[in-house]
């Protein structure tokens, strides 16, 4: 008879999910299918409202052939490293509902910054502004477009939840994650016009705090990690995967939007699709900026201030201003910003109970996303 104490048993480690026949190439092209089908029986839709109207779904058409897809590959992964069948037509629908979604966040949000282009070709605001011109149309064009775009922007809106909604049953977890990410969007895009609003008169002082909870909400959050939550509870993810998930993922999202910011001033426009120094122009408040009111000379400070945004704002004006943010160190600290969210994540995501391919697949992924120049 054994007399030495029973050994407790260790701790059973988070079971590790198998993700046989993982095709990510195979899945976005799904997702551009269903993308394509879906709004090619959309225009049969509108069509029979009036001919005239279809042109709400070109606009979006044109639009959503470009992009990266990063959004439905995160939910992939994490559908896939829950347990998700690779080849489930569920994730595919809410990939293409994501993408939809990002649609009709970036054709608003072109018409609130008043951007001209968007991944090289026209914004759909300036698009409908050409067809009103070349048309010869009455009154002012630029409203025309203006307004067209924001109804495009909603009926996109309206079909990313049409297709999230025909995936059933939906869980009540990713229901939850869909709807919470439409709200952080949504009020993450309001403080970000708040901020170029209130401009100088908020003061250096929280700058930074605020650029940061703008990039989180408007972008970070619905970028990277409610697309890897979406994917995972659609799989049925337990509450503690979910939640390593966000620990990855999150600070991966807020790396990936600080490296659009630096893109949006320093970036190449023949890979960027927009102009140098766009984001300045535009009066953008990122945290680059915030950096740059903090760090930089009282003369540099004020022409910041005075500057940023201005409709007049000449070339010169704009090297001048890129010169300020690197020589006060605001590019320095904002690149240490991303290297550190990136540690951060990069260290989460090596504590993922999931399968290794899933893990390779995501690191790579995740390594695009905030080392890209584009």
């Amino acid at each position: 008879m054994n007399d030495s104490p029973t050994a407790s048993p260790a701790p059973s480690a988070p079971p590790v999910h198998a993700a046989p026949r993982a095709d990510v190439d195979a899945y976005t092209a799904r997702v551009n299918a269903d993308i394509a089908r879906f709004l090619r029986a959309q225009e049969d839709v509108v069509g029979a409202i009036s001919g005239r109207a279809t042109e709400l779904v070109l606009s979006i058409q044109g639009l959503v052939r470009g992009g990266k897809r990063l959004r439905p590959q995160f939910a992939y992964w994490g559908f896939v490293g829950a347990g998700g069948d690779p080849d489930s037509d569920v994730i595919v629908r809410a990939g293409a509902a994501l993408e939809l979604f990002q649609a009709a966040a970036l054709i608003h949000d072109d018409v609130i910054d008043r951007s001209d282009t968007r991944r090289g070709q026209p914004s759909v605001h300036r698009r409908f502004e050409a067809i009103h011109a070349a048309r010869g149309w009455h009154r002012d064009g630029r409203h025309f477009g203006e307004a067209a775009a924001i109804l495009a922007g909603d009926l996109c809106l309206s079909y990313s939840e049409q297709l999230f909604g025909s995936i059933q049953p939906v869980p009540p977890a990713a229901r939850a994650v869909f709807d919470a990410m439409r709200t952080q969007v949504m009020a993450g895009q309001f403080l970000d016009v708040l901020e170029e609003a209130a401009g100088p008169s908020d003061g250096p002082a929280g700058a930074v705090e605020r650029a940061r909870t703008v990039l989180r909400y408007k972008s970070a959050k619905y970028s990277t990690e409610n697309p890897m939550l979406l994917g995972g509870a659609l799989a049925g993810a337990a509450p503690e995967l979910l939640r390593a998930y966000s620990r990855f993922a999150l600070p991966l999202g807020e790396a990936f939007q600080l490296r659009d910011d630096v893109l949006g001033v320093f970036g190449d426009p023949a890979e960027t699709g927009k102009p140098a120094g766009d984001d300045l122009r535009e009066g953008k408040r990122t945290e680059l900026v915030a950096h740059a009111l903090r760090l930089a000379d009282p003369d540099d400070r004020g022409f910041i201030e005075r500057r940023l945004g201005a409709d007049d704002l000449t070339d010169a004006e704009v090297v001048r201003m890129c010169d300020a943010l690197r020589g006060c160190g605001a590019l320095e600290e904002t690149e240490a910003s991303i290297r550190g969210l990136s540690d951060r994540a990069f260290s989460a995501l090596a504590e993922l109970p999931v399968d290794g391919d899933v893990l390779r697949a995501v690191r790579a992924l995740g390594v695009a996303a905030v080392t890209r120049r584009a």
